[in-house]
């Protein structure tokens, strides 16, 4: 990455901005988020391998893996809860927050009823994972259609074409140096041939190709 390249995603991510869609004032920042003012979680969710779990919606919406929290859920729950029904992967020690977008809503009410409000918090955290399965997929929620494993800088432009804001968050962590492969790792993902339509290499990919209405698991055991 340029000199150039690395100030422009630091100068994007960094400057307040209007998101229209939550209707909400935002402010990245490096500080610690109060548990309580969290209403969402996202997560650089890294492979043994040391690359990066993106997916993709079948609306084509492509983002990494996270999601709004439930009543009484703990963060360490909601990490684990979206990783499962977006990626179909499992957590392998706990998430580290590393940053979070203040976000201040123009809204009269909250999102959800149990959310904070208008203040809240939208928190990023790296997580160690593995991918067991296809995505659950639950009824009512957005079905993803494609998960990908990348290697950082391959996982940020892909997440650019749809969510620059996630890939620049991507792109903050692996300057953080927090995306790291474990030391034994190797790229050739061997232990991985158990399933099916799975292309071995440097990405793992999840072609689901099951109609909208159907929300049967693509792999078991």
């Amino acid at each position: 990455m340029s000199a150039a390249d690395c100030y422009a995603w630091r100068e994007r991510l960094f400057r307040d901005a209007y998101l229209e869609y939550a209707q909400s004032h935002i402010r990245y920042t490096t500080e610690a988020a109060p548990d309580e003012l969290v209403s969402r979680l996202h997560l650089v969710a890294v492979t043994h391998e040391g690359d990066v779990v993106v997916c993709r919606s079948r609306e084509g919406w492509r983002f990494l893996p996270g999601g709004t929290r439930e009543p009484g859920e703990s963060l360490h729950a909601l990490a684990s809860r979206e990783l499962m029904e977006e990626a179909g992967a499992v957590l392998k020690g706990e998430p580290r927050h590393f940053s979070a977008h203040v976000a201040d809503s123009d809204r009269a009410l909250p999102y959800r009823p149990h959310l904070p409000h208008p203040r809240t918090y939208w928190v990023y955290a790296i997580a160690d994972v593995e991918i067991v399965r296809a995505p659950t997929n639950p009824a009512g929620d957005e079905m993803v259609v494609e998960v990908l494993t990348l290697p950082p800088h391959e996982a940020a432009a892909y997440l650019q074409e749809d969510d620059p804001l996630h890939a620049d968050v991507l792109r903050h962590a692996e300057a953080l140096n927090l995306v790291r492969a474990a030391p034994d790792a190797t790229r050739w993902l061997s232990t991985l041939s158990c399933f099916p339509q799975v292309s071995l290499g440097s990405r793992l990919v999840y072609p689901l190709s099951l109609p909208p209405t159907v929300h049967e698991p693509f792999w078991r055991p």
